[in-house]
């Protein structure tokens, strides 16, 4: 094989609240812990097991910060795509450190929120949902994007490679 993948789809909850933040030279970050959780039942004791795992998010898509500020909250659930990046720096004591983030570039991840509360406090509104389908690197595929004006769902089938306005009524076969 030629190349190599690096993608990474989870589907979670928001651990906090985002934290949006400016770099030196102005680009807007967001960042949020996301837990995914595991459950399964133990076959030796009958009882059910849960596993949770913490994922660092870092977004750089302006668009999708916007989103994270405006919509996402504590508990928030959402989809993500994204690839995975380990930064390296020093502690306070001189030590090299390491930590893996999930990160969503510009034109190279997707954002959907998967919440249909309403309001504040735990996972924001239905306003702004499916806002990776706009702004996700690559291409067309079949499925639907959703899209949300006004907390009225308008779903809509996604435009294939071509484009999407060339409707025919023929059929090729």
């Amino acid at each position: 094989m030629a190349g190599s993948v690096n993608k990474v789809i989870l589907v979670g909850n928001l651990g906090r609240d985002p934290e949006v933040r400016q770099t030196n030279s102005g680009q807007r970050v967001a960042n949020f812990p996301l837990a995914t959780s595991e459950t399964w039942t133990d076959r030796q004791s009958g009882d059910r097991r849960e596993r949770t795992e913490w994922h660092r998010v870092v977004i750089f898509d302006d668009r999708l910060v916007d989103v994270c500020e405006k919509y996402l909250r504590k508990g928030s659930k959402v989809f993500l795509e994204g690839q995975l990046q380990t930064r390296k720096w020093q502690g306070q004591d001189g030590q090299d450190r390491y930590t893996t983030e999930v990160v969503l570039q510009r034109f190279r991840g997707e954002l959907t929120m998967l919440d249909t509360r309403g309001g504040g406090g735990g996972g924001g509104g239905s306003e702004g949902g499916g806002y990776g389908g706009g702004y996700g690197g690559g291409g067309g595929g079949g499925g639907y994007r959703d899209e949300r004006v006004g907390g009225m769902d308008t779903r809509q089938p996604a435009p294939g490679p071509g484009g999407g306005d060339d409707l025919d009524d023929e059929i090729p076969f």
